[in-house]
């Protein structure tokens, strides 16, 4: 394996508002959460010369220059397609243009608030769901996925429990992290298994919620980050797309129950050397909780057959478990930016700040937006390799 090139080197992030709450318009926000990602790295926000983002954000870099001060504009680009399948993606840009030398410090975010930007699930079912579904009755993700959840268990024989347990597991560090949206909730087996369907079999805890809410990491050169921090995160590897008829309509996607993570794991794993066995946390993007069990099976984490030994409550929460997994609370349960949240986590968790470690963690993977027609996988580690 090639050492490393890139390192984060500062993260930031504001407050999860319940959606269309937040006193500030989604561009304060933004830029509330690049200043203290700057501040993190001990540089000047004007140098910032690189923009990431994904998901039909509508902060484009440019329009970020003036408020920030930038020196000079060298790169700005968004991930198409995937929704939250882009985080990693983003992250996997910015190492582009590092790495090429077309920036040389470049920071990856998402920003969303309802006053700005509207309903983000208004956003994703206008976007995603065309007349073929709407013929069928189908007009959410949740009963999109909600299908894809059901094949998962009843043809490939994972058990409901997998579910369960991610929805179990994220609350539980939830109740850890003290800004976690979900802190005060404790998702008991009664609580859960009592609570109403949405689209079986995802019920209400298996589902995400919508946040106001921005999140931002500062990239750049391994070498130059050595020299601003004493605790670089280093970026292995990170790949985003899909297999072949994954970037058509959702429904033609093969195998109907799979995730779309086999494709930009394979390169991250080809690419590093390194397989599941290697990592030692795992941040997954949890829109409802079917695609993430099918993103830890492509992953390489477990098969449909051992799933329900491997996706336990004991096996996927820190300290103790052999799996950890959304150390935060992630999507689900700390608060839903599209995944960037769990971005975050990992830079926060690799440099020892999580409000949930893991002893000894050195590899963290961040799963992006399993079962989107387009999805990323980022490999993070403490050491450059």
């Amino acid at each position: 394996m090639k050492p490393a090139q890139v390192a984060a080197v500062g993260f930031g992030s504001t407050a999860y508002h319940k959606r269309g709450k937040s006193p500030d318009p989604e561009r304060k926000l933004l830029l509330q959460a690049i200043d203290d990602a700057a501040a993190m790295a001990g540089i000047d926000t004007a140098d910032i010369d690189g923009f990431v983002s994904y998901g039909a954000d509508l902060q484009d870099g440019p329009r970020l220059t003036g408020p920030l001060g930038t020196k000079e504009l060298r790169w700005s680009s968004l991930v198409w397609g995937g929704g939250g399948g882009g985080s990693a993606g983003a992250i996997a840009q910015a190492e582009a243009a590092i790495v090429s030398g077309q920036a040389e410090t470049v920071v990856v975010y998402r920003a969303t608030a309802e006053s700005t930007s509207g309903r983000l699930s208004s956003a994703v079912s206008q976007g995603v769901f065309g007349l073929a579904y709407r013929a069928h009755g189908i007009d959410a993700p949740a009963q999109a996925l909600g299908l894809r959840t059901q094949r998962l268990l009843e043809a490939e024989g994972v058990p409901a429990s997998a579910l369960k347990a991610v929805a179990q597991a994220s609350y539980y560090h939830a109740n850890r992290t003290p800004w976690a949206v979900g802190k005060d909730l404790v998702l008991t087996d009664e609580l859960y298994d009592s609570s109403r369907l949405i689209a079986e079999p995802i019920r209400l805890f298996d589902s995400s919620r919508e946040n106001d809410a921005a999140a931002a990491i500062v990239f750049t050169s391994a070498e130059r980050a050595r020299h601003l921090t004493d605790k670089p995160v280093y970026l292995l590897g990170a790949a985003y797309g899909a297999q072949g008829r994954w970037g058509e309509m959702d429904e033609n996607h093969e195998p109907y129950h799979a995730s779309s993570q086999a494709a930009p794991a394979r390169r991250v794993w080809e690419r590093t050397g390194l397989t599941a066995a290697d990592v030692d946390v795992v941040q997954l993007y949890v829109n409802f909780t079917g695609p993430p069990v099918s993103a830890l099976i492509d992953l390489g984490f477990c098969t449909p057959e051992t799933a329900g030994e491997v996706l336990t409550f004991d096996n996927l929460i820190a300290p103790s478990g052999r799996l950890p997994i959304n150390t935060s609370g992630g999507d689900l349960a700390e608060g839903f930016l599209h995944g960037m949240g769990n971005a975050v986590e990992a830079v926060r968790q690799l440099r020892g700040e999580s409000p949930n470690p893991v002893p000894g963690a050195k590899v963290c993977l961040v799963s992006g937006g399993p079962i989107s027609e387009l999805s990323s996988v980022a490999l993070f580690s403490t050491e450059q390799g």
